[in-house]
């Protein structure tokens, strides 16, 4: 099926007298006929038997994005931050680190800076264009992945899968690919060389800003017996009796082991009627993305023409290497804009209270314009350094265009560039 039919189809096929719409499955617990098989699944928990890491609605969604994504599996989880988490600790231990660009969301980069430096792993930031000679030398002999953001938020700046596919490969490691911002109607990573996929569902997924969500999807393509670099997946599981992973799930044993050990013990699993929200989104991702792109393309067009406007940052608006690479990963822009107003902060804050149809808010993605200073906002935490790693300087402003009128944004727009003079 091509993704406009899978965005519809996948996941769930009802049967015969089953309803055509994913039913909610609004229940914590599952019954069965006997103590004997509850004690089998507490060994090995393959079917439904605790909504704290699987649930039938869930479930369905999990398979869809799993297919839009070309994995083998996919779960879900409460936000886009704890798929990260779990993506991550599904590989690394205390003693253990990882490599990742600095151009990626900015409470991104504290979970991995801070969070997880707490909990003795090192993140190894790297420039996202550097050459491969140099993104090998930041690996050490405890380097367990590779991560990146597609279209980095908020520096939208399109990341290189197939070179740092090739440099994590390389080096027995699997590359991540945070695909939020794309969505896979847009780009889908696993096509050149990524090993896992993870998205903030709350963000285009969604796209109505109705529920938080993330996933983690596996391509099944990564060799996890190859390096010995892995021993949780290739060795007994005590936890489980003894299960080892890559024996008993072949090339679905990362998402399995994040299943059955961490959403076990973390249990940061959506409710079920969040994943039926999830869905709907879904469901009309192909036609909301494609108007994005279009509307977001036009505003791109009308900020070149604001004189205090610069460093407008789209992808119809790139030259020179990050045009090739959108070319070859993009099919098309998707709704954020970044662009930077003269006169620094006190003029940009200006600016976006001056907005009537658009929206100050801490959300990106959403089906009604809306803008954000990352500077004072989702970078706050940041220091100087930081900052300029992530694309931010205290001017930026982040502009999501929504499915608003194209022609209404920009008169607001351009109402509230008029209010500055």
């Amino acid at each position: 099926m091509e993704l406009e039919t899978k965005c519809l189809h996948s996941g769930y096929t009802p049967k015969n007298g089953e309803p055509r719409v994913l039913p909610i499955v609004q229940s914590t617990t599952y019954t069965f006929d006997s103590t004997e098989h509850i004690a089998q699944l507490f060994d090995m928990p393959t079917e439904y038997m605790y909504s704290r890491f699987a649930n039938p609605t869930v479930d369905a969604v999990e398979k869809k994005i799993a297919d839009l994504e070309c994995g083998v599996g996919a779960m879900c989880t409460s936000s886009g931050q704890s798929a990260n988490l779990l993506a991550i600790l599904n590989l690394c231990n205390a003693g253990d680190s990882f490599i990742s660009t600095g151009t990626i969301y900015g409470g991104t980069v504290n979970l991995f800076a801070v969070t997880l430096k707490k909990l003795g792993i090192e993140c190894i930031f790297v420039d996202a264009s550097a050459d491969e000679d140099t993104i090998h030398k930041a690996f050490k002999p405890n380097t367990k992945a590779v991560f990146g953001e597609t279209l980095a938020n908020p520096a939208i700046e399109v990341f290189d899968i197939e070179k740092f596919a090739k440099v994590a490969h390389a080096n027995n490691v699997p590359l991540i690919i945070d695909n939020t911002f794309p969505t896979p109607i847009l780009c889908r990573p696993i096509e050149f060389g990524a090993d896992i996929v993870t998205h903030s569902t709350t963000k285009y997924m969604d796209g109505h800003a109705v529920q938080g969500g993330g996933v983690i999807v596996d391509s099944g393509n990564f060799d996890w017996t190859k390096s010995g670099k892995f021993p949780e997946f290739t060795e007994p599981d005590e936890s489980y009796h003894g299960v080892v992973y890559t024996e008993a799930f072949g090339n679905m044993a990362y998402i399995i082991k994040a299943r059955m050990q961490l959403m076990r013990d973390f249990g940061c699993y959506p409710a079920a009627h969040s994943a039926f929200l999830l869905n709907l989104g879904l469901e009309t991702l192909p036609v909301r993305m494609k108007q994005y792109c279009e509307n977001a393309s036009k505003v791109a067009d009308y900020l070149e023409t604001v004189d205090i406007v610069s460093d407008i940052k789209y992808p119809t608006k790139f030259t020179g290497v990050q045009r090739q690479l959108a070319d070859k990963y993009l099919k098309g822009g998707s709704g954020v804009i970044t662009f930077t107003i003269q006169g620094g902060r006190d003029v940009a804050v200006r600016f976006m209270n001056g907005l009537k149809l658009a929206s100050n808010e801490v959300h990106v993605a959403d089906i009604r314009t809306c803008v954000l200073h990352p500077a004072s906002a989702t970078h706050r935490q940041l220091t100087d350094e930081q900052l300029i790693s992530a694309g931010v300087n205290p001017g930026l402003i982040r502009l999501s265009v929504g499915l608003e009128n194209v022609n209404d944004i920009i008169n607001d727009l351009k109402q509230s560039f008029e209010s500055l003079k």
